[in-house]
């Protein structure tokens, strides 16, 4: 008797004649295609969430909407009545110079445009009611006022004409007329 039937029966598993090839590491991936990847699984993950709204909510009623009645957009803001007027003449004016541009509006390149809105000056002037001494303190102090937060400024005409829009103007023809009251104008 052999030697190898003396011993017990092993079973090994037979050699293979495939070879597996060596798993490679994984290559580091770039941000992009991170944020591609990502992307992609968001995607699929939401066109499934889509579908399944739609199903889950296929049986319920519903009437068409009308985005006039759902959409809402704030009031046109009202002028309040003019605070009451300064007790200096050329704060007064200065003040009504001011709520002439709020109410009538405001304009570059000229005194009073087509549409009756008045530049800073053409403001003064129109309030000055004809009182050219009037208004020129009300444009020197307008000018002072500019000059304070602006720095140098050649006129008030030029200051007005070199601004879009009407915000920075007008509120300089404000700041003025507390100006003109702080100095007793």
């Amino acid at each position: 008797m052999s030697h190898a039937s003396l011993s017990p029966a092993i079973d090994h598993p037979a050699p293979t004649t495939q070879s597996v090839p060596a798993a490679a590491p994984p290559a580091e991936l770039t941000l992009e295609e991170r944020l591609t990847l990502v992307n992609t699984a968001m995607t699929a993950r939401l066109d499934e969430a889509a579908v399944a709204y739609e199903v889950n909510t296929a049986h319920i009623p519903t009437e068409p909407v009308d985005l006039a009645d759902v959409v809402t957009v704030p009031l046109p803001p009202t002028l309040q009545p003019p605070t009451p007027s300064y007790p200096t003449p050329v704060a007064a004016l200065l003040q009504r110079a001011h709520h002439r541009l709020l109410t009538g509006g405001w304009c570059s390149g000229a005194l009073v445009d087509e549409d009756g809105a008045r530049c800073m000056l053409g403001a003064i002037r129109a309030e000055a009611r004809g009182d050219s001494g009037l208004e020129a303190d009300a444009a020197t102090v307008l000018l002072d006022a500019i000059r304070r937060k602006f720095g140098d400024v050649d006129s008030v005409p030029s200051f007005n004409d070199a601004h879009g829009s009407s915000h920075v103007p007008i509120r300089m023809v404000d700041q003025a007329a507390g100006l003109a009251d702080a100095r007793g104008l």
